[in-house]
């Protein structure tokens, strides 16, 4: 992706004395502009945003202990006192899907904090220095993204069992691919203009480049794909719980509340509509705000 704005007028505003800081400060309003007047964007902001709240605050708003157990009220249609239902154990279903949107976002944030550093670091360092390198870089990825990402996650948990911390790990050790393609293709690009080599003859060392030049330049590219990729993680972690592999019981997951829901799908068919619905908002919302976030970031895409 081509960060037009900031490289373009990077060098002519530093000659006139405007600093890096209130350039950025410019892009990033400009983008902020243009992504007000997205309204599919902003709804799918408010949406994530207030998914977010609910999960920060799920022990005020939840009607019930979502661990509480019911056995004279297992599997109960939805009413007035359980919105949603009850599942097999009697908990209520409602409650559990608000904590459950916990891990949802968790998994998706912490997943990507993972993944985009060390996609960065690596693409940086293969579209700087290029040649070997590259070279090694590039096949790692290459090697690594021949494996189907759900059965590397498979691997993964299956070695190292089920479990929060193992969800992340597995997730995050080969999420970083997609960030590495992206930045390096940047970088290569971003290296060949005017104001790396302006930093380059003026003594600037690798480091610096690298450091306050390509990555702030990156930055947009970066922002986008995080955004593109949590709704990927979290239907991966999704998937995983509900072959057993990643949340376990009795923590809520929208995953593994899917699989519970699978023996009694005839009888009461809630049970999985609930959290599937829930999982297709979330994932919905944060692919509209990347397509949104894409354009306001780059709109010349728009005309591509």
């Amino acid at each position: 992706m081509k960060i037009h704005l900031f490289k373009r007028n990077y060098v002519a505003l530093h000659d006139i004395g405007i600093e890096p800081d209130l350039q950025s400060k410019t892009l990033y309003q400009d983008a902020w502009k243009r992504l007000k007047k997205n309204k599919v964007a902003m709804i799918s902001m408010a949406v994530i945003l207030l998914i977010t709240l609910i999960a920060i605050f799920a022990p005020f708003i939840a009607p019930y202990d979502p661990f509480a157990t019911d056995t004279y009220n297992t599997l109960a249609s939805p009413s007035t006192v359980h919105l949603c239902g009850t599942d097999k154990l009697g908990r209520d279903v409602l409650s559990r899907i608000i904590y459950g949107s916990r891990i949802s976002l968790l998994v998706g944030v912490v997943c990507e904090a993972i993944a985009v550093p060390i996609g960065v670091i690596l693409g940086c360092i293969a579209g700087y220095y290029g040649g070997i390198a590259d070279m090694i870089i590039s096949r790692i990825i290459e090697v690594l993204g021949s494996f189907p990402f759900i059965i590397f996650a498979i691997c993964v948990m299956f070695i190292m069992g089920p479990g929060v911390m193992n969800v992340f790990i597995a997730l995050g050790a080969i999420g970083w691919l997609g960030h590495a393609r992206q930045i390096r293709a940047a970088v290569i690009q971003l290296k060949e203009e005017e104001f790396i080599e302006s930093a380059l003859a003026s003594g600037a060392s690798d480091f610096d480049i690298i450091v306050k030049h390509l990555i702030p330049n990156c930055l947009s590219t970066v922002i986008v794909i995080a955004t593109i990729d949590i709704p990927s993680d979290i239907m991966f972690e999704a998937t995983l719980s509900f072959m057993g592999l990643g949340i376990q019981p009795p923590d809520p997951s929208w995953g593994s509340m899917i699989n519970e829901a699978r023996t009694v799908l005839r009888q009461v068919p809630t049970y999985s509509i609930f959290p599937g619905i829930a999982i297709m908002i979330l994932v919905l919302a944060f692919n509209t705000l990347g397509d949104g976030l894409r354009d306001a970031l780059d709109p010349k895409l728009k005309n591509l």
